[in-house]
């Protein structure tokens, strides 16, 4: 049996990755932590957890294999640090922090004490999207990228109603996605998805970025635009955008250019395309409703890999090089669209 531990129990943990760890019967509710007696409780006593806490450091003291870092970005590194450290294997949402030097920090402990770090892509597990690698491989060394990414967000990130989640018993927390202090805006919440897509299909890494974006009056960016330099001298272009209608889907396209062809990912349309020389193409065919988001196959491929199986799809590296992307983009943007460098001496962990 797996003892799983719920590190911030906040709205999403609770609608996603709690209910996936419940269903495994292979996993034993051992501990949940999140502020707040009443919502504790709630949590606590629906799951059946068998302690729960406002201190997530007292959870340390339990005898648990795995722990899902779930709380607010900012506390992210402290607390998946810790439990790494003490030996469970972790799955931290995404971001994984908020400052590259501790989120290669997090790759270098789970490569020392021989554990896997998991990053809540969702997509990353989503059948057939793997097979973009393989077309990657045909199209050379990659010159450009095209990375965009565009979701029903305005509300959550601009102070709006959330009545689209009123019947659910735990309420998203405002400040997670609302202050800058806690990593709130575009950025951090909703392009770090398409950034964790594309550097797991490739191994790029970005070293310096132009950007701007547009803020709400919050302080807090709801658009954003940026260009990149990689480390091995391509180029691209990153976007993400708060301004799609509710009842649309993600859009989340990525264009790979290379020297001898290119390669399409549209996950809205569910298209996947090489296109190489002389009107070659390759059409990958996906089942409808495939690639549809969701977040629950990171919970359960935690579980798996505890029990010695599966294969972690979204490490620590990935994670990495999203984060100084990230903090590269909005460093540049606050800087008035000045070229950012980003310190490339972190040593990239490939566990």
């Amino acid at each position: 049996m797996i003892r799983a531990a719920v590190i911030g129990a906040g709205h999403f943990a609770y609608r996603m990755h709690i209910p996936q760890l419940a269903a495994r019967k292979e996993v034993i509710l051992d501990s949940v932590c999140r502020l707040g007696e009443k919502e504790l409780t709630l949590i606590k006593d629906e799951f059946g957890f068998e302690f729960a806490t406002e201190d997530w450091r007292e959870v340390l003291d339990r005898d648990i294999d795995i722990a899902v870092i779930a709380s607010p970005h900012h506390l992210h590194f402290d607390q998946a640090k810790a439990f790494l450290e003490k030996g469970c294997h972790v799955l931290v949402e995404k971001p994984m922090c908020l400052d590259p030097a501790q989120a290669w920090e997090l790759t270098r402990i789970a490569d020392a004490v021989g554990r896997e770090m998991l990053v809540a892509y969702g997509w990353n597990y989503k059948p057939g999207l793997d097979a973009a690698r393989d077309m990657i491989a045909q199209i050379g060394p990659i010159e450009h990228v095209v990375c965009h990414m565009a979701s029903f967000t305005r509300s959550i990130f601009s102070g709006g109603s959330l009545a689209r989640w009123e019947h659910i018993a735990i309420q998203p927390d405002r400040s997670t996605w609302e202050s800058p202090d806690q990593g709130g805006g575009y950025a951090y919440g909703q392009l770090s998805h398409a950034l964790g897509i594309l550097y797991w299909l490739t191994d790029l890494r970005a070293e310096n970025v132009r950007a701007m974006v547009f803020n709400s009056d919050k302080g807090i960016d709801l658009h954003d635009a940026a260009a990149v330099r990689f480390e091995s001298g391509a180029t691209g272009v990153l976007s993400g955008s708060c301004g799609i209608s509710h009842g649309h889907g993600f859009e989340v396209d990525i264009r790979i250019y290379g020297t001898e062809g290119s390669v399409v990912l549209d996950i809205e349309t569910e298209r996947l395309e090489l296109k190489l020389p002389d009107g070659v193409s390759e059409v990958a065919q996906v089942p409808a409703g495939a690639w549809t988001y969701n977040c629950e196959d990171p919970p359960n491929m935690l579980v798996d890999i505890a029990l010695g199986k599966g294969h972690n799809e979204s490490p620590g590296h990935v994670g990495a090089r999203a984060v100084e992307t990230l903090d590269a983009l909005l460093r540049s943007a606050e800087a008035g669209g000045q070229a950012f460098n980003i310190n490339l001496n972190q040593k990239a962990s490939t566990s």
